[in-house]
C-alpha cells in the first residue's frame, strides 16, 4: 500500500508522500490480508469476464460484470483508504515533526482530489 513506500501505479500523475516514506509494511496485517483476498477475488472475476468476451457473451452481460468488478475495486479502494487513515496518516498527523504532518495533510487532500476526478 502507498504509505509503506511503494511507488504509485505507472501512469498515475500522483506525487504522494509515499515516495518519501520508509519501506516498512503499510497499515495493519489484518487489513492487508483482507485486501489481498478481495483483490484475488476481483482478479478471478476479471478472468471470468475475459472468458465471457472470448466466448462471445452478450455485450450487456459483459458490461454488467465489468460494473460489478468496478464496484468491487471501489470497495478495495475504500478498505485501503480506511486502513491508511487509521494507521499511516493518524501516526503521521500525531508526529512531532511539522513537515511530516504537513506532507500527510497534503497527501490526503491530493487523494481526495484524485478520487473526485474519477
Amino acid at each position: 500500500m502507498a504509505c509503506g513506500g511503494h511507488a504509485p501505479m505507472p501512469g498515475m500523475e500522483v506525487t504522494l508522500m509515499a515516495a518519501t516514506m520508509a519501506t516498512t509494511p503499510a497499515g495493519s496485517v489484518e487489513a492487508r490480508q483482507k485486501i489481498v483476498t478481495r483483490l484475488r477475488s476481483v482478479a478471478g472475476h476479471v478472468r471470468g469476464v475475459e472468458r465471457m468476451v472470448d466466448d462471445g457473451t452478450y455485450c450487456v452481460d459483459v458490461m454488467r460484470q465489468i460494473r460489478a468488478i468496478q464496484k468491487a475495486l471501489d470497495r478495495v479502494n475504500a478498505m485501503v483508504l480506511e486502513d491508511h487513515l487509521e494507521h499511516c496518516a493518524s501516526t503521521a498527523i500525531r508526529s512531532d515533526d511539522p513537515k511530516k504532518r504537513e506532507r500527510t495533510i497534503a497527501e490526503l487532500l491530493e487523494v481526495f482530489e484524485m478520487s473526485s476526478k474519477l
